[in-house]
C-alpha cells in the first residue's frame, strides 16, 4: 500500500526545530570526496533518500562508504568511471560526478540524471564548460560519455548561470596544471561551500560566491573532516508553514544572511523574525498579506522557495503574483492547492493566486519535492483532514518531515 500523512490541519504551529546540512551542499561535495584515496568525513548530514542515492553510486564507484548518524566517511578514489543507470536515472544530483570523475579518471560515463519532473533540465551549459577544458564529449539521448585524456586549464564564460555546471567546472579544474577561470559561475552558497571543502581538502580556489572563479591546479586531494552548511530551503519551508498555519518557532543552526530574500518577502507579508548568529525566531499572528515574487538565480528569489510561497499566497488577504522564470513546468502543485479550495490562475511562467480565507482538507497527492512540501504546508493550513499521497518526493528532501512538523505542534502521521 502507498505511503501518505494523514493532516489534520487548522493548527497554529509552535515550537523548536534543528536545521541539518545541506542537500544541495552535502551531495556536491559528497561526490567531490572521491577525488582523494585519503578519508573524509561530512558532518550532520540528513537522512534523505537523495543523499542515500549518491552514497550507494559512490560505493558501486570503487569508494568505501560508511554512516555513522550523520557523518558520511568516504575513503578511496572512484576506480570505476561509470554512473550506474539505475542510480542516475533516480536523482539529478548525480550529474555532480562529471566533474569529480574526470578529474580522478581521466574519463566519465554518465546515464542522462532523474530528479523531479518540474520541466527541462538540459546539461548543456555542463558540456559547454567541460568542453572549454578540452573533454572530448559524445552524447546520445540517453547518456554523455567523457574523455578527458586532453584537459587543460582555460578562460571560459558559461553561456548561463548554473549552479550544477560551475560546480563540475571547479571540481573538474582540481588538478589541471595552471589556472582555470570560471566566469558567469552562479553564486549561490552551496558553490562557496564547495570551494571551503575543497580548499580544506588541498585544492586552491577563490572567488566563489562572485561571477568569475578562480582555481590554481593543484597535485592531489587529502582527506578533510568538514561540515556543510544548513539547510535555507528546509529552513524556508518551516517558516512558509508558520506563515500559513500562524505561530511561533525557533530555527536552530541557520545562516540568516542565506535567507534574506525568504525573510524579506515573509516579513512584508505575515511575519516577524528575530535573529542572532545561527538561529531565526519567526512568529506569525495575523492573516499573511498578499506579495509578488519572481524567481532567479542568487541572491534572488529561490525557485526553490516559490511552491511554498504560493501554499502562503492561497490564504493570503489579497491577490499574490509569482512568476517562475528558471523551469517552465513548476506549477505542478497548483491543481492540488486547488483541492483545499485555492483559487490560482496561470499563464505561461505566472500564478496568480487569490487568497481564501479559509482552505479545507482534502485529498492530494505529490509530484515533485518542493512542490510536495507546498502542498503539505497547505494541508496544514487547511481545516480537516488532509491524504496526502506520493510523500516518496518529499523524502528526498526532507528528513522525517512529519517529525519536524511534529514537534511544532502540527496533527501529522505517516501511515
Amino acid at each position: 500500500m502507498e505511503s501518505r500523512f494523514e493532516i489534520e490541519g487548522g493548527r497554529k504551529l509552535f515550537g523548536k526545530v534543528r536545521i541539518k546540512s545541506a542537500k544541495n551542499a552535502v551531495l556536491p561535495i559528497l561526490a567531490a570526496s572521491i577525488m582523494t584515496e585519503e578519508e573524509s568525513s561530512i558532518l550532520d548530514c540528513p537522512d534523505i533518500t537523495d543523499i542515500s542515492a549518491m552514497t550507494d553510486i559512490l560505493s558501486l564507484l570503487g569508494a568505501k562508504v560508511e554512516r555513522k548518524g550523520g557523518t558520511i566517511t568516504v575513503s578511496g578514489e572512484a576506480r570505476a568511471p561509470e554512473v550506474p543507470k539505475e542510480l542516475a536515472v533516480k536523482m539529478r544530483s548525480s550529474v555532480f560526478l562529471l566533474g569529480s570523475l574526470l578529474a580522478s579518471c581521466g574519463h566519465a560515463l554518465l546515464f542522462k540524471p532523474g530528479g523531479c519532473n518540474i520541466g527541462a533540465r538540459p546539461i548543456d551549459i555542463h558540456i559547454q564548460g567541460l568542453r572549454a577544458l578540452g573533454v572530448k564529449i559524445t552524447e546520445t539521448e540517453a547518456s554523455v560519455v567523457c574523455d578527458g585524456r586532453d584537459m587543460r586549464a582555460c578562460d571560459v564564460t558559461l553561456k548561463g548561470v548554473s549552479v550544477g555546471a560551475t560546480e563540475n567546472m571547479m571540481t573538474a579544474s582540481v588538478f589541471l596544471k595552471g589556472r582555470t577561470v570560471i566566469r558567469n559561475a552562479a553564486r549561490e552558497p552551496e558553490i562557496v561551500d564547495l570551494q571551503n571543502f575543497l580548499n580544506a581538502s588541498g585544492a586552491r580556489i577563490k572567488g566563489a560566491g562572485t561571477s568569475v572563479i578562480e582555481i590554481e591546479g593543484v597535485k592531489k586531494l587529502h582527506g578533510v573532516t568538514y561540515l556543510p552548511i544548513p539547510d535555507r530551503i528546509v529552513a524556508g519551508t518551516v517558516m512558509c508553514a508558520v506563515a500559513a498555519c500562524g505561530g511561533e518557532a525557533e530555527i536552530e543552526n541557520v545562516r540568516p544572511e542565506h535567507l534574506i530574500a525568504i525573510t524579506r518577502k515573509l516579513q512584508k507579508s505575515a511575519c516577524q523574525f528575530g535573529d542572532s548568529c545561527d538561529n531565526i525566531v519567526v512568529s506569525s499572528c495575523r492573516r499573511p498579506k498578499s506579495f509578488s515574487v519572481s524567481t532567479g538565480p542568487y541572491p534572488r528569489f529561490p525557485t526553490d522557495m516559490q511552491a511554498q510561497f504560493m501554499a502562503v499566497a492561497a490564504v493570503a488577504e489579497g491577490v499574490s503574483r509569482i512568476s517562475e522564470n528558471l523551469f517552465e513546468t513548476r506549477f505542478n502543485h497548483a491543481a492540488e492547492l486547488e483541492k483545499l479550495g485555492a483559487k490560482i490562475e496561470i499563464e505561461k511562467n505566472v500564478a496568480t493566486v487569490y487568497g481564501r480565507k479559509e482552505l479545507f482538507g482534502a485529498r492530494l497527492r505529490c509530484f515533485d519535492l518542493r512542490g510536495g512540501a507546498a502542498t503539505i504546508v497547505a494541508a496544514l493550513a487547511a481545516k480537516g483532514k488532509s491524504e496526502v499521497f506520493g510523500i516518496g518526493h518529499v523524502d528526498r528532501g526532507y528528513e522525517k518531515f512529519e517529525n519536524t512538523l511534529a514537534s511544532l505542534g502540527a496533527v501529522i502521521k505517516r501511515i
